[in-house]
């Protein structure tokens, strides 16, 4: 069972040097929780690149097929009271951004509070470590 942070899954929906790596990933074990902005994040992820001029109109159209597609299929961890206090105290302890504070506590709601028991997915460094010091299991790709 796995968690995917927004980082880990763009790569899933447009050409990224991680790409394989994480479609392999992906592809052993396709069962995946995300936090309920992930959608959000990826497609300000999808739509930056094509505003730089880094993605044709082609590619951002099949990332966004992509998108809708994960999306049908993961398990959406929504907001609520328990992720928010888990998010402020993750903030207090650890150098992260809100956005990654509410991923990491989806993450945490998912594990019920044993985070060995998931795999946290992430291209994020310090996300990475925060999670790996809350006792997540973490994957190094690459």
């Amino acid at each position: 069972m796995k968690f995917w942070d927004s980082s880990a899954v763009v790569p899933l929906l447009v050409p990224e040097a991680m790409s394989r790596s994480l479609q392999e990933l992906y592809d052993a074990d396709p069962v995946m929780f995300a936090w309920w902005a992930t959608e959000i994040e990826c497609t300000s992820a999808i739509a930056r690149g094509q505003r730089l001029g880094h993605l044709h109109e082609k590619v951002v159209a099949e990332a966004f097929m992509r998108l809708s597609a994960l999306q049908t299929g993961w398990h959406e961890i929504e907001p609520g009271d328990e992720v928010r206090e888990s998010a402020k105290r993750l903030l207090r302890v650890h150098d992260l951004r809100t956005a990654d504070a509410l991923q990491l506590a989806a993450a945490f709601f998912v594990a019920e509070g044993r985070p060995s028991t998931i795999e946290f997915v992430s291209l994020d460094a310090r996300l990475l470590a925060a999670a790996r010091r809350e006792g997540f299991v973490t994957t190094r790709l690459g």
